[in-house]
């Protein structure tokens, strides 16, 4: 059964982000256009599940699926859409998970999405320290219940995602 475990920010997430890509770097070659580290992990600061979330972005999904056995090999399991389509996911570590990869293709809203969240909670420390507090609380209320976690922050992640991509957009006008 996984706890969930949320602790303070680590410098060494970053590190960890760094380190991993290099690998999704070399296996996905000229595939990949680029790769971003998002979720908690990336927002300095944040309290989070010591788990890395990685987005590479690539030209063509539907490559993706040959990439399975060669990420088996580091560890990871891959778990096709998982929910989002047009996304590749995969989880490395388990029940003791340390990075889940979620690959899309360029020009898909989920990368969008994804770098408003974490650009925002970057630049409003307010708002990250709350989901933060929020996490942490609901890790210490429900350690065995993944789902009742996932559940309790569901509805501030969702505002703070309406703010983001407000603010995304705000940002783009100039």
């Amino acid at each position: 059964m996984r706890k969930v475990e949320v602790m303070p920010f680590s410098e060494r997430w970053s590190i960890d982000f760094e380190k991993e890509a290099a690998v999704l770097c070399a296996i996905f070659g000229s595939e990949m256009i680029e790769i971003h580290h998002i979720g908690s992990t990336s927002v300095h600061g944040l309290s989070a599940k010591p788990i890395i979330d990685i987005m590479p972005v690539v030209s063509d999904i539907s490559l993706m699926d040959q990439y399975n056995i060669r990420m088996a090999v580091i560890g990871y399991e891959a778990k096709g859409e998982n929910g989002i389509a047009g996304r590749r996911y995969f989880q490395k570590g388990g029940d003791e998970r340390t990075h889940h990869v979620h690959i899309y293709e360029s020009g898909s809203q989920e990368i969008e999405r994804h770098l408003a969240f974490r650009n925002f909670l970057r630049v409003h420390p307010k708002r990250a320290k709350a989901y933060g507090d929020l996490k942490e609380k609901l890790a210490q209320q429900f350690p065995y219940d993944v789902e009742a976690y996932i559940n309790g922050k569901a509805e501030l992640a969702a505002q703070i995602e309406r703010e983001a991509m407000e603010w995304d957009m705000n940002q783009k006008r100039g």
